[in-house]
């Protein structure tokens, strides 16, 4: 069995697990996914943040990352890991005024863990797999997202071996910031592409 099938075997398991513990009011919907991204806030930085902090910084960097993601992550001493048999392929996917991205796993939930951290329970639904390809806008609106109508949304499909990573827009009024303070801005669900980077409060 490769590592590919015991991981998703593992995954699917995690989820039945999840929901009979949602069934039986053990804990409440979403509840685990507030207790993992504390726990992730405390234990580590999304590498992913970093990498788009950089990337709004450094235009060379930004093309780098564009052109070739892992080797972009490795440059900072981020590698994606292995998959499978081989190295994953990183990509990055970048949202402009003309387009939004946004990434899925429709056949399990292949995602870049080491850059983004543990996936959260609402990437593995069969919901979210589905309903994102047909009706993107439509669930981004459920995250509270809304795409203006004359701008394209792009769905990409991660995969065994090729994971996606968004680079959101800059918000406005980060002219201020330093890097450090930019990678603060950027959640994981940003660069999943349900949400974008808000302006600082």
């Amino acid at each position: 069995m490769t590592a590919d099938a015991v991981n998703e075997r593992i995954n699917r398991r995690v989820a039945v697990l999840e929901r009979l513990l949602e069934e039986k009011g053990v804990i409440a919907a979403g509840e685990l996914d507030v207790v993992i991204d504390g726990f992730l806030a405390r234990a580590m930085p999304l590498n992913g943040a970093r990498l788009v902090a950089r990337a709004w910084v450094d235009d060379g960097f930004r093309s780098a990352l564009l052109e070739d993601a892992g080797a972009a992550a490795a440059s900072l001493g981020m590698p994606v890991g292995p998959a499978g048999h081989g190295e994953v392929d990183l990509r990055a996917v970048e949202n402009t005024a003309a387009v939004h991205n946004v990434v899925v796993c429709t056949l399990c939930s292949c995602y870049p863990l080491r850059l983004l951290g543990t996936p959260p329970t609402w990437y593995k639904d069969a919901a979210y797999r589905s309903r994102v390809v047909r009706d993107p806008r439509g669930v981004l609106a459920e995250f509270g997202t809304t795409i203006a109508p004359d701008r394209d949304v792009t769905v990409w499909d991660s995969t065994s071996h090729v994971r996606y990573l968004v680079l959101p827009m800059r918000p406005a009024g980060t002219e201020g910031l330093d890097e450090n303070g930019l990678a603060r801005l950027v959640r994981r669900d940003a660069l999943i592409g349900v949400t974008e980077v808000p302006p600082p409060s």
